[in-house]
């Protein structure tokens, strides 16, 4: 048996001093060493072994992080951890009070293929991991095709197309050996809620950025269209996860979605939930109104769907733990999980043939204010997302 844990962390525009990353901002050195010091304190207490990370800018700022991390494990290390004479050395708590270094390996970068100029930046993803990589990580961002999502009107005529030929962020697949079995991981950052506006050719900004002459219609224009890439992005995902489970691969999703748990594009890539019972249902090509599927087609329909599934980390927990409340951000009184892990039926424990299983799942949400409260302390150099580890074991529980 194996027990291991992965995390996800936005760790909110991760870059060095004196950069600007977007228009006018930037970080001081004493800012950023603040930022450093914090993101490399939540790293510790994570101590995940395998960690997505969205919104890095820079891979030299995020090693930066991870060396601060394990310069104060290696501090605590030489606080708790008694030297091997000690009769009580080879405890069971301190085997778990230990830091394990992540050093400087083991560590994947996908820059953003749309990064710009300074003001005109866009943050990129990475993966860390203590045990390496079985091969060497793929960054998925332009597409090999553009995808041309057809679109019908009620009387099914053509109606037009929304086509995408790149992804907004990139998507990062890795595959991790842990122990004797190889796990596909992918991290991810969703197109965000923020809208996309027109912007007429040769002028600075799009019209609908103008606050002092708000265009409500415009306004909800632009949030249309970045639901319409934020789905489709998460169609993108779903497709690359798909293929890995076809090949039997057992496959880790982490990342920020920008949406919610009960979202349509978080649905899109989880999967479809299976009916329980299909035999009540007609069939797709009914000839008369009796005509329903069998009991026996109602088993192959549940099997292929629960094949291309993947769980919510977050619901495992709540389904254990009875607990009514999981939280990532909070804005405008919104207090939200966005940032997810999901898991692939290898880790269902409804699965009788699974590999293994989440055992626990730790939010680490403390800093999470909202930011529309007067007394609510904002900081720019706090991540404004709190951070997910799931706990899983591989092999039979003890």
């Amino acid at each position: 048996m194996t027990r291991f844990s992965l995390g996800s962390f936005n760790v909110k525009n991760l870059i060095g001093p004196d950069q600007e990353y977007y228009r006018f901002e930037d970080y001081t050195p004493e800012e950023f060493a603040w930022k450093k010091a914090w993101l490399g304190e939540q790293l510790l207490t994570m101590n995940a072994d395998i960690i997505g990370f969205q919104e890095i800018f820079s891979e030299d700022a995020l090693r930066a992080v991870i060396g601060d991390c394990d310069a104060r494990g290696a501090t605590l290390n030489a606080a708790v951890i008694p030297p091997a004479s000690r009769d009580y050395a080879r405890k069971a708590i301190f085997r778990k009070l230990a830091h394990v270094p992540y050093g400087d390996s083991g560590l994947a970068f996908a820059p953003n293929i749309h990064d710009g100029p300074d003001g005109n930046r866009r943050p990129g993803v990475a993966i860390l991991s203590r045990f390496g990589f079985a091969e060497p990580p793929v960054a998925i961002q332009a597409l090999a095709a553009p995808i041309n999502i057809p679109f019908h009107g009620l009387t099914g005529e053509d109606a037009g197309f929304y086509r995408i030929d790149s992804l907004s962020r990139p998507i990062l697949r890795t595959r991790v050996p842990v122990a004797d079995t190889v796990v596909t991981v992918f991290t991810c950052h969703l197109k965000s809620k923020l809208g996309e506006y027109d912007r007429p050719e040769g002028v600075a900004f799009a019209p609908a950025e103008d606050l002092i002459h708000y265009d409500p219609l415009a306004r909800a224009m632009g949030s249309l269209r970045a639901g319409l890439r934020r789905m489709a992005e998460a169609w993108v995902l779903r497709r690359e996860i798909l293929v890995e489970l076809d090949a039997g691969h057992p496959v880790l999703v982490t990342g920020d979605f920008n949406d919610a748990e009960n979202a349509v594009s978080t649905q899109i890539i989880a999967g479809e939930v299976p009916f329980r019972n299909y035999a009540w249902m007609r069939r797709h090509d009914a000839t008369h109104a009796s005509d329903r599927y069998t009991p026996a087609e109602d088993g192959v329909i549940r099997t292929q769907i629960n094949h291309a599934r993947l769980f919510l980390a977050e619901d495992l927990f709540l389904r254990k733990s009875l607990k009514d409340m999981v939280f990532t951000t909070a804005f405008g009184g919104n207090f939200e999980s966005i940032d997810q892990i999901m898991l692939s039926r290898h880790f269902d424990p409804d699965n009788p043939d699974r590999i293994g299983e989440m055992e626990y799942f730790s939010v680490l949400n403390d800093h999470i204010t909202d930011g529309s409260h007067p007394e609510a302390p904002y900081n720019k150099l706090a991540s404004d997302h709190g951070q997910i580890v799931a706990h899983l074991r591989l092999g039979p529980a003890d």
